[in-house]
């Protein structure tokens, strides 16, 4: 497995993470033992960075992937965050970045995974209402505490990211990166490269979307919150499918499927970029690691740049744009 190094503190991932929120909520039907599998295959193949969140389930994410790894800690760099509010039942409550939140939240984190430490630390949105150098400060007392190695925030705007850093190092930002979501190229990247801070891409694969796989709105599940986002609403989700079909054609020609084709291009930003596509199927997970294997050129990355420009893509990335890039 090619591994890419996170951060001046040179974390080291492999080249392909597995984002493992869908294997708790959001996306349909779940099946605890087959996304237990898709984790013990991801490690098989190689896969050592896994990505969760204290608010997926909610709080059950974090205590599957917990029972996934039990007996092999050792081989996983183990990624979550704290941040949104959620109650038992679900429901959203705001944003929260005050220190004792965050050492709250680390302490729950850690029990409901079951282990020691945890690799990398992330706050998921920015607390408008608390200056950012207080929970990075928060955060930062965590990793004097031996419980988080390294830390990073998730949805933050250039300036926060630049005050965070200087709080205490950030080994990543975490934000959504693909084909259907290249805003970070004009502002977030260049920071980021210009900090040395890593980049992981989360939904490479556009939720799904570039994979070809669905052909209308009704394709969605009761319970898939996907059909509620904005790009994925009748009128968008025509037009957005115009981009697939470019994609499909020139995967088609490199012998490759829609998927690994939006990951190749991703992977192909620059070896600081580290893409964590989501799947809770193993058949899905071995089709999108094929992605390390398909080579583009320049001129396939032109092509597939052409095919979905900065601002193309028809509807916001949530229904809700207020708590991200702060």
């Amino acid at each position: 497995m090619e591994t890419r190094i996170l951060g001046n503190d040179h974390l080291e991932v492999s080249a392909m993470g597995l984002g493992c929120m869908g294997m708790s909520e959001f996306y349909g039907t779940i099946d605890e033992r087959e996304a237990i599998d898709t984790i013990h295959r991801a490690l098989d193949l190689g896969v050592n960075f896994l990505d969760t969140a204290d608010m997926y389930g909610p709080f059950t994410n974090e205590k599957l992937v917990g029972k996934a790894i039990r007996g092999r800690r050792d081989e996983v760099v183990l990624a979550t965050k704290f941040g949104n509010m959620r109650s038992e039942d679900g429901e959203f409550l705001g944003v929260n970045g005050k220190p004792e939140y965050a050492y709250e939240c680390c302490d729950n984190s850690l029990q409901r995974l079951d282990v020691d430490h945890i690799d990398l630390y992330y706050l998921h949105r920015v607390d408008p209402e608390v200056p950012i150098e207080e929970t990075i400060g928060a955060m930062s007392r965590l990793v004097e505490q031996g419980k988080v190695r390294y830390i990073g925030v998730s949805e933050a705007a250039p300036e926060t990211i630049r005050r965070a850093h200087e709080e205490h190092p950030l080994t990543a930002l975490q934000t959504e990166y693909s084909l259907w979501v290249r805003q970070p190229e004009e502002g977030i990247l260049p920071t980021v490269r210009e900090l040395g801070i890593g980049y992981v891409a989360y939904s490479p694969l556009g939720r799904g979307f570039l994979t070809g796989r669905f052909t209308s709105p009704e394709d969605f599940e009761e319970h898939d919150a996907r059909k509620y986002f904005p790009r994925f609403q009748e009128g968008n989700f025509e037009k957005n499918m115009e981009i697939v079909e470019q994609v499909k054609a020139i995967a088609e020609r490199k012998g490759a499927t829609p998927a690994q084709m939006a990951i190749a291009w991703v992977l192909a930003q620059g070896n600081d970029i580290v893409p964590i596509p989501g799947t809770k199927h193993v058949g899905y997970l071995e089709e999108n690691l094929g992605a390390l294997e398909v080579s583009l050129t320049n001129e396939d990355i032109e092509e597939l740049n052409a095919a979905a420009p900065i601002g193309e893509v028809a509807g916001d990335r949530y229904p809700d744009m207020s708590s991200v890039n702060r």
